[in-house]
Parts: C-alpha cells; structure tokens; sequence
C-alpha cells in the first residue's frame, strides 16, 4: 500500500533510510520538537548516490512531513 511506485520512488526511499540521524531538532533532544530533515545533507547524499536533486526536491519533503508528524504523535504517546 505504501510502497514506492516507481525506480526515482525507491531511489528516495532508499536514501531516508540513509537520513536516520540527520534531523534537525528545536530546543534540544530532551525537551526539543523535531522539524524535519537536514535538506542540504539529504541533497548531498542523494547526489553522491548519484539520485536526481529535482526528484529528491519533489519526493522528500511530503515524506518528511509524514515522518515529523508521525514523530511527535510516537513523543506524544510515550509521555502521555
């Protein structure tokens, strides 16, 4: 159901899984809000995989949007 439809898809799917530790965090991890992705880490990664930048910039941030969404609802559950 949610798996990638096509080559660019999987492409990018394989470089989140990349992204683990590349977030960006506002106000420290102990009390912080995660925002998203590093862009610039992602793009640069993604190029040295030898994706495109236009497919990346297409395909990463409604994922990310998912991704930080999903992060806060998990935060949220563990702290009641």
């Amino acid at each position: 159901m949610h798996s990638p439809l096509t080559f660019e898809g999987w492409q990018v799917w394989d470089l989140i899984q990349r992204l683990g530790g590349q977030v960006r965090v506002a106000g420290g991890m102990s009390g912080g809000a995660v925002l998203g992705w590093d862009m610039g880490t992602a793009l640069q990664l993604g190029a040295a995989l030898g994706l495109s930048p236009i497919i990346i910039a297409e395909l990463l941030p409604p994922i990310e949007a998912v991704m930080v969404r999903k992060t806060f609802e998990e935060i949220k559950h563990r702290h009641g």
